[in-house]
Protein backbone atom coordinates (compact mmCIF):
# COMPACT_ATOMS: atom_id res chain seq x y z
CA UNK A 1 0.00 0.00 0.00
CA UNK A 2 1.09 3.50 -0.64
CA UNK A 3 2.08 5.44 2.21
CA UNK A 4 3.24 9.09 3.11
CA UNK A 5 6.86 9.21 4.85
CA UNK A 6 7.38 12.63 4.57
CA UNK A 7 10.04 14.43 2.20
CA UNK A 8 13.41 16.06 1.83
CA UNK A 9 11.75 19.24 1.76
CA UNK A 10 9.36 18.42 4.01
CA UNK A 11 9.76 18.16 7.88
CA UNK A 12 6.71 16.02 8.94
CA UNK A 13 6.09 14.24 12.88
CA UNK A 14 5.30 10.80 13.39
CA UNK A 15 1.25 11.62 14.09
CA UNK A 16 1.21 13.43 10.99
CA UNK A 17 2.62 10.99 8.61
CA UNK A 18 -0.17 8.56 10.90
CA UNK A 19 -2.59 11.10 9.89
CA UNK A 20 -2.05 11.48 6.37
CA UNK A 21 -1.72 7.45 5.87
CA UNK A 22 -4.74 6.48 8.09
CA UNK A 23 -6.96 8.94 5.46
CA UNK A 24 -5.76 7.13 2.52
CA UNK A 25 -6.51 4.05 4.18
CA UNK A 26 -10.20 4.87 5.19
CA UNK A 27 -10.56 7.02 1.73
CA UNK A 28 -12.03 9.84 3.90
CA UNK A 29 -11.06 13.64 3.86
CA UNK A 30 -8.57 14.59 5.72
CA UNK A 31 -8.85 18.11 7.85
CA UNK A 32 -5.45 19.46 8.94
CA UNK A 33 -6.05 22.46 11.33
CA UNK A 34 -2.95 24.32 12.75
CA UNK A 35 -1.76 28.14 13.51
CA UNK A 36 -1.11 29.97 9.97
CA UNK A 37 1.86 29.35 8.51
CA UNK A 38 2.55 25.95 9.78
CA UNK A 39 2.89 24.40 6.25
CA UNK A 40 -1.18 23.10 6.29
CA UNK A 41 -0.93 23.80 1.95
CA UNK A 42 2.27 22.84 1.88
CA UNK A 43 1.59 19.67 3.46
CA UNK A 44 -1.06 18.55 0.25
CA UNK A 45 1.75 19.65 -2.20
CA UNK A 46 4.33 17.34 -0.67
CA UNK A 47 2.10 14.72 -0.29
CA UNK A 48 1.47 14.58 -4.22
CA UNK A 49 5.27 14.49 -4.84
CA UNK A 50 6.13 12.16 -2.38
CA UNK A 51 3.48 9.31 -3.97
CA UNK A 52 3.85 10.87 -7.53
CA UNK A 53 0.44 11.92 -7.68
CA UNK A 54 -1.20 14.51 -9.64
CA UNK A 55 -2.28 17.28 -6.96
CA UNK A 56 -5.58 19.60 -7.64
CA UNK A 57 -5.49 22.58 -5.91
CA UNK A 58 -8.69 24.74 -4.54
CA UNK A 59 -8.05 27.81 -2.55
CA UNK A 60 -11.12 29.04 -1.17
CA UNK A 61 -12.27 32.92 -1.12
CA UNK A 62 -15.11 34.27 1.23
CA UNK A 63 -17.19 34.13 -1.99
CA UNK A 64 -16.44 30.49 -2.99
CA UNK A 65 -19.39 28.12 -3.47
CA UNK A 66 -19.03 24.66 -3.51
CA UNK A 67 -20.97 24.52 -7.25
CA UNK A 68 -17.53 26.16 -8.25
CA UNK A 69 -15.36 23.31 -7.39
CA UNK A 70 -17.57 20.60 -9.71
CA UNK A 71 -18.33 22.83 -12.55
CA UNK A 72 -19.88 26.75 -13.94
CA UNK A 73 -22.16 27.00 -16.56
CA UNK A 74 -20.92 30.43 -18.84
CA UNK A 75 -24.41 31.68 -19.63
CA UNK A 76 -22.44 34.77 -20.29
CA UNK A 77 -19.78 33.60 -23.26
CA UNK A 78 -23.11 31.53 -24.67
CA UNK A 79 -24.68 34.72 -24.89
CA UNK A 80 -22.18 36.69 -26.26
CA UNK A 81 -21.53 33.80 -29.05
CA UNK A 82 -25.34 33.49 -29.94
CA UNK A 83 -24.75 37.43 -31.05
CA UNK A 84 -21.81 36.66 -32.74
CA UNK A 85 -23.85 33.57 -35.10
CA UNK A 86 -21.10 31.14 -33.41
CA UNK A 87 -22.25 27.52 -35.00
CA UNK A 88 -20.62 25.66 -31.08
CA UNK A 89 -23.50 27.96 -29.15
CA UNK A 90 -26.04 24.94 -30.14
CA UNK A 91 -24.12 22.66 -27.74
CA UNK A 92 -24.55 23.54 -24.37
CA UNK A 93 -21.52 21.52 -23.30
CA UNK A 94 -19.02 24.03 -24.94
CA UNK A 95 -20.03 26.52 -22.03
CA UNK A 96 -19.49 24.00 -18.87
CA UNK A 97 -16.30 24.80 -16.84
CA UNK A 98 -14.96 22.11 -15.47
CA UNK A 99 -14.08 22.39 -11.59
CA UNK A 100 -11.18 21.47 -9.16
CA UNK A 101 -13.17 18.00 -8.56
CA UNK A 102 -14.47 17.40 -11.51
CA UNK A 103 -10.86 17.73 -13.01
CA UNK A 104 -9.92 15.01 -10.09
CA UNK A 105 -12.67 12.52 -10.70
CA UNK A 106 -11.37 12.48 -14.48
CA UNK A 107 -8.18 11.83 -14.11
CA UNK A 108 -6.78 8.68 -15.54
CA UNK A 109 -4.53 7.96 -11.99
CA UNK A 110 -5.24 8.79 -8.08
CA UNK A 111 -4.64 12.25 -7.18
CA UNK A 112 -4.42 14.51 -4.29
CA UNK A 113 -6.68 17.20 -3.90
CA UNK A 114 -6.41 20.63 -1.60
CA UNK A 115 -9.73 22.38 -0.62
CA UNK A 116 -7.49 25.65 1.14
CA UNK A 117 -8.94 27.72 3.61
CA UNK A 118 -12.34 25.93 4.21
CA UNK A 119 -13.58 27.92 6.94
CA UNK A 120 -12.87 31.32 4.34
CA UNK A 121 -16.21 30.54 2.59
CA UNK A 122 -19.71 30.61 3.85
CA UNK A 123 -20.59 28.05 6.79
CA UNK A 124 -22.93 25.94 4.38
CA UNK A 125 -20.08 25.45 2.05
CA UNK A 126 -19.02 22.23 3.92
CA UNK A 127 -22.30 20.63 4.32
CA UNK A 128 -22.79 21.66 0.21
CA UNK A 129 -19.72 19.36 -0.60
CA UNK A 130 -20.77 16.36 1.80
CA UNK A 131 -23.00 14.35 -0.88
CA UNK A 132 -19.84 14.73 -4.04
CA UNK A 133 -17.39 13.77 -1.45
CA UNK A 134 -19.35 10.81 -0.04
CA UNK A 135 -20.13 9.72 -3.39
CA UNK A 136 -17.39 10.96 -4.95
CA UNK A 137 -19.99 11.40 -8.30
CA UNK A 138 -22.30 14.59 -9.10
CA UNK A 139 -24.88 15.17 -11.82
CA UNK A 140 -24.48 18.03 -14.60
CA UNK A 141 -27.84 18.80 -15.13
CA UNK A 142 -27.31 21.54 -18.28
CA UNK A 143 -26.02 18.29 -19.87
CA UNK A 144 -27.34 15.50 -18.30
CA UNK A 145 -24.42 13.34 -17.58
CA UNK A 146 -23.32 12.13 -14.11
CA UNK A 147 -19.25 12.09 -13.49
CA UNK A 148 -18.17 9.57 -11.46
CA UNK A 149 -14.81 9.75 -9.99
CA UNK A 150 -12.42 7.21 -12.21
CA UNK A 151 -10.25 7.06 -8.90
CA UNK A 152 -11.05 8.57 -4.53
CA UNK A 153 -8.67 10.80 -4.65
CA UNK A 154 -7.23 11.73 -1.54
CA UNK A 155 -8.63 15.40 -0.43
CA UNK A 156 -6.80 16.98 2.12
CA UNK A 157 -8.82 20.27 3.56
CA UNK A 158 -6.99 22.50 5.30
CA UNK A 159 -8.48 25.45 8.06
CA UNK A 160 -7.63 28.12 9.92
CA UNK A 161 -10.06 27.83 12.39
CA UNK A 162 -11.44 31.14 11.74
CA UNK A 163 -15.40 29.21 12.08
CA UNK A 164 -16.78 26.20 13.40
CA UNK A 165 -17.31 23.34 10.87
CA UNK A 166 -20.25 21.43 10.64
CA UNK A 167 -20.72 18.68 12.54
CA UNK A 168 -22.28 16.39 9.42
CA UNK A 169 -18.93 17.16 8.23
CA UNK A 170 -16.43 16.69 10.18
CA UNK A 171 -17.88 13.32 11.13
CA UNK A 172 -16.79 12.48 7.22
CA UNK A 173 -13.17 13.70 7.70
CA UNK A 174 -10.44 12.24 9.85
CA UNK A 175 -8.89 15.14 11.73
CA UNK A 176 -5.18 16.45 12.53
CA UNK A 177 -3.93 19.31 14.38
CA UNK A 178 -0.23 20.36 13.75
CA UNK A 179 0.71 21.61 16.61
CA UNK A 180 3.56 24.51 16.74
CA UNK A 181 7.06 23.10 15.92
CA UNK A 182 8.97 22.47 19.30
CA UNK A 183 12.55 23.73 18.94
CA UNK A 184 14.02 20.71 17.70
CA UNK A 185 11.90 19.72 15.04
CA UNK A 186 11.80 23.45 14.23
CA UNK A 187 16.08 23.64 13.84
CA UNK A 188 15.49 20.83 11.04
CA UNK A 189 13.03 22.60 9.24
CA UNK A 190 15.60 25.64 9.13
CA UNK A 191 18.21 23.15 8.07
CA UNK A 192 16.03 21.81 5.35
CA UNK A 193 15.92 25.45 3.92
CA UNK A 194 19.14 26.55 4.96
CA UNK A 195 22.06 23.57 4.98
CA UNK A 196 24.56 25.61 4.95
CA UNK A 197 23.96 28.16 7.87
CA UNK A 198 26.26 28.82 10.47
CA UNK A 199 24.81 27.01 13.43
CA UNK A 200 25.23 30.13 16.18
CA UNK A 201 23.22 32.17 14.05
CA UNK A 202 20.41 29.73 14.15
CA UNK A 203 20.43 28.91 17.86
CA UNK A 204 20.22 33.19 18.25
CA UNK A 205 17.67 33.75 16.12
CA UNK A 206 15.92 30.71 17.29
CA UNK A 207 15.84 31.93 21.01
CA UNK A 208 14.77 35.47 19.51
CA UNK A 209 12.21 33.92 17.37
CA UNK A 210 10.74 31.82 20.52
CA UNK A 211 11.42 34.38 22.98
CA UNK A 212 8.96 37.09 21.17
CA UNK A 213 6.17 34.18 20.89
CA UNK A 214 6.22 34.13 24.42
CA UNK A 215 5.69 37.68 25.23
CA UNK A 216 1.90 38.16 26.80
CA UNK A 217 -0.57 39.98 25.20
CA UNK A 218 0.91 39.47 21.64
CA UNK A 219 -2.33 39.93 18.60
CA UNK A 220 -0.21 37.45 16.30
CA UNK A 221 2.45 35.81 17.24
CA UNK A 222 5.06 35.17 14.54
CA UNK A 223 5.04 31.94 12.78
CA UNK A 224 7.05 29.27 11.13
CA UNK A 225 7.15 30.79 7.89
CA UNK A 226 7.93 34.68 9.42
CA UNK A 227 10.80 32.95 10.84
CA UNK A 228 12.24 31.25 7.42
CA UNK A 229 11.83 35.23 5.93
CA UNK A 230 13.38 36.65 8.71
CA UNK A 231 16.46 33.95 8.71
CA UNK A 232 16.63 34.84 5.08
CA UNK A 233 17.05 38.44 6.07
CA UNK A 234 19.71 37.71 8.53
CA UNK A 235 21.66 35.86 5.75
CA UNK A 236 21.12 38.97 3.24
CA UNK A 237 22.24 41.50 5.26
CA UNK A 238 24.73 39.28 6.82
CA UNK A 239 23.65 40.30 10.76
CA UNK A 240 26.24 38.49 12.94
CA UNK A 241 24.96 35.78 15.95
CA UNK A 242 26.36 38.28 18.00
CA UNK A 243 23.77 41.18 17.28
CA UNK A 244 20.94 38.53 18.53
CA UNK A 245 22.94 37.70 21.52
CA UNK A 246 20.86 38.80 24.91
CA UNK A 247 20.27 36.90 28.04
CA UNK A 248 16.62 38.37 27.93
CA UNK A 249 14.90 38.78 24.21
CA UNK A 250 12.77 41.05 26.37
CA UNK A 251 16.00 43.53 26.44
CA UNK A 252 16.37 43.77 23.00
CA UNK A 253 14.94 44.55 19.90
CA UNK A 254 16.00 41.97 17.17
CA UNK A 255 17.20 43.40 13.64
CA UNK A 256 14.77 43.16 10.87
CA UNK A 257 11.89 42.61 13.59
CA UNK A 258 9.32 43.77 10.85
CA UNK A 259 9.73 40.10 9.16
CA UNK A 260 8.32 38.97 12.63
CA UNK A 261 5.63 41.06 13.87
CA UNK A 262 3.17 42.18 11.86
CA UNK A 263 1.09 44.92 12.76
CA UNK A 264 1.57 48.15 15.21
CA UNK A 265 0.07 46.55 18.40
CA UNK A 266 2.62 44.03 18.33
CA UNK A 267 5.72 46.52 17.87
CA UNK A 268 4.65 48.77 20.37
CA UNK A 269 3.93 46.21 22.99
CA UNK A 270 7.36 44.82 22.41
CA UNK A 271 9.29 47.90 22.53
CA UNK A 272 7.00 48.79 25.94
CA UNK A 273 8.62 45.68 27.00
CA UNK A 274 12.01 46.38 26.17
CA UNK A 275 11.89 50.03 27.98
CA UNK A 276 10.85 48.53 30.81
CA UNK A 277 13.50 45.40 30.86
CA UNK A 278 16.32 48.19 30.29
CA UNK A 279 14.69 50.58 33.10
CA UNK A 280 14.76 47.72 35.53
CA UNK A 281 18.17 46.58 34.76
Amino acid sequence: MTRFTGSENYIATEDLMMAVNAAITLERPLLVKGEPGTGKTMLAEEVAKSLGRPLFQWHIKSTAKAQQGLYEYDAVSRLRDSQLGEAKVHDIANYIVRGVLWQAFECDEPSIVLIDEIDKADIEFPNDLLRELDRMEFYVYETQKLVRAKHRPTVIITSNNEKELPDAFLRRCFFHYIRFPDKETMGKIVDVHFPTIKKDLVREAMEAFFGIREVPGLKKKPTTSELLDWIKLLLAEDIPAEALHTSDTHKVVPPLHGALLKNEQDVHLFERLVFMSRRKS
